[in-house]
């Protein structure tokens, strides 16, 4: 066996005689245990609202999305139509006319989003899931269904078919003017259903009819503002990507579900980030005590190292031996910190012991990668304070 982990382990598991030293390791030992639990904890709390915070914009945001390279519009031919057909790992596709519009209700305006999207949009999302009053829109009419932010800001309900609403869109070539007629296309529209996502989007989006969006911005019957796509699962990305590129002769933009919210990946990602380096910094502190413990121990073992020196032990060799000891510390407390923190999250995940809302658990989500990340900052920290305590050892302090 290898003599200097051999002795280390003995220091490890045995006690001293001077109570303080044990007490010191104790706590040494402790502050490893709770920073490594702390950190899996939270860093598996920060997993769980990512995944929750996501969940809402995938409900309305497809696998892909096409735009055009340039401008607001691209024309998809019937060639390119069999093209997407012939796709297999394609489940289905909707095509998409969008453009800031006006909206008037009675006396109130505000300027959001108009969707025009054709009947195959709910089999790419499930915008349908969201409306908490009404209904989707029927194919070929003047339906609208709007955000509950659109709603409450216009002091509009649903099916009140005496006072619709009207959408004006600009326009093209006719410049800025005060006046809504002449200078702008309007159509008036009936709302008949409510959806509530996030406030960004109830604010935001209204959805119609394909062919009233196209009818608003005289579109031609193949000029598109986007198309978006399904995915079969476990479906190459990158080999759709060039197909579609293919297709469209690279004169396309297209986006997956994380490129199309890059704000909100990028805020998420930040945060965990700083989450991270603050309970790191955390666990370099309760390595510190670490580091105090080893050089406590290598004080109250000086006669010992004195007779393993005398019987020929190599100052390098009896170096070894605290670098061993202290490893072995912070790997066993790691060990036991993750799996407490393995422990309490799991709880949380069945049992639902910590709630946001009355009816909402504090989310939680355990990924194999966050367990890693935590042994990896432990035991590379770990390794390293030992390293530095070790090296307090030289040849006239074993002689003294």
């Amino acid at each position: 066996m290898n003599f200097p982990l051999y002795i280390a382990k003995r220091y490890l598991f045995s006690k001293s005689s001077n109570n303080a030293i044990n007490i010191m390791t104790g706590i040494a030992s402790g502050g490893v245990i709770i920073a490594s639990a702390a950190l899996l904890i939270v860093l598996s709390v920060f997993a769980g609202l990512k995944d929750y915070s996501l969940m809402f914009s995938s409900v309305v945001d497809p696998d892909l999305k096409i735009t055009a390279v340039t401008g607001k519009s691209f024309l998809l031919s019937e060639n390119n139509i069999a093209q997407l057909n012939a796709i297999d790992n394609i489940t289905s596709y909707s095509k998409i006319i969008e453009e800031r519009v006006i909206i008037k209700s009675e006396d109130k305006n505000l300027i959001a989003t108009l969707k025009g999207v054709d009947t195959s949009f709910l089999k790419v999302t499930n915008i349908d899931d969201m409306i908490y009053q009404g209904n989707w829109i029927s194919p070929e009419s003047n339906d609208v269904v709007s955000g509950a932010g659109i709603s409450y800001n216009l002091s509009f309900g649903l099916f009140n078919y005496l006072k619709p609403l009207s959408i004006y869109v600009p326009k093209p070539g006719k410049g800025q003017v005060s006046s809504l007629k002449g200078a702008y296309s309007a159509a008036y529209v009936n709302n008949v259903g409510l959806f509530n996502i996030n406030e960004e989007l109830n604010n935001e989006y209204i959805f119609s009819n394909i062919d009233l969006a196209r009818t608003l911005l005289n579109y031609k019957e193949n000029q598109l503002s986007a198309i978006e796509l399904k995915l079969k699962p476990n479906t190459d990305e990158n080999l759709i990507r060039t197909q579609l590129n293919t297709i469209f002769n690279n004169q396309i933009v297209i986006k997956n579900r994380e490129q199309l919210n890059d704000a909100l990946f990028k805020m998420l990602n930040t945060e965990n980030l700083a989450i991270y380096l603050i309970f790191t910094l955390v666990i370099i502190i309760a390595l510190f005590n670490v580091i105090g413990a080893i050089i406590m121990m290598i004080l109250d073992k000086k006669k010992s190292l004195n007779t393993l020196f005398n019987l020929g032990t190599e100052p390098q060799t009896i170096k070894a031996i605290f670098f061993w000891q202290g490893s072995l510390m912070t790997i066993v407390s790691g060990i036991i910190g993750v799996t407490i923190g393995l422990i309490i999250v799991v709880v949380q995940q069945s049992f639902d012991l910590v709630m946001l809302t009355a009816e909402l658990p504090y989310p939680v989500h355990l990924t194999f990668v966050n367990i890693l990340l935590v042994l990896g900052t432990i035991f590379a920290l770990g390794i390293t304070a030992s390293r530095i305590a070790s090296q307090r050892i030289t040849k006239n302090l074993i002689q003294s």
